[in-house]
């Protein structure tokens, strides 16, 4: 038997979290850290839309096996990360569906952080009461 089959790999990330996805030609079916996608995400409709959204957007759907490793953030951070990474995965698999990846906005990192809390403050912008006297 022989292990030197077809794989497409791309990192996606999105708050703090991290999605290593490889693609590999097949039927369609997606294994997050080992289970399946509807147990992963369970009821959250939304977040299985926007997982398959860039196989959508490339006519795609089906042809790919997607293997996922997911961490750190929460459930919605983990979705939008790992659609990050199917869509760099998808440009390596052939670089003209980039064009439409990229107008969709499936290729730009949502960098928006958690801010830190500043030291002698309630939080990252509250602030203590001021009081006169």
């Amino acid at each position: 038997m022989s292990t030197t089959s077809i794989e497409y790999y791309g990192t996606g990330r999105r708050k703090t979290s991290v999605a290593r996805v490889f693609l590999r030609p097949g039927s369609g079916a997606m294994q997050l850290n080992e289970r399946s996608v509807d147990e992963y995400f369970g009821g959250h409709e939304a977040l299985k839309m926007l997982v398959k959204q860039p196989f959508s957007v490339t006519e795609t759907n089906e042809k790919f096996d997607v293997l996922a490793t997911l961490g750190g953030g929460g459930v919605a951070a983990q979705a939008g990360a790992l659609r990050h990474g199917i869509s760099r995965a998808l440009c390596v698999f052939n670089a003209e569906l980039r064009a439409k990846l990229k107008k969709a906005g499936f290729l730009t990192r949502d960098a928006r952080q958690k801010e830190r809390k500043k030291y002698g403050q309630k939080g990252a912008r509250r602030r203590f009461q001021f009081s006169k006297r």
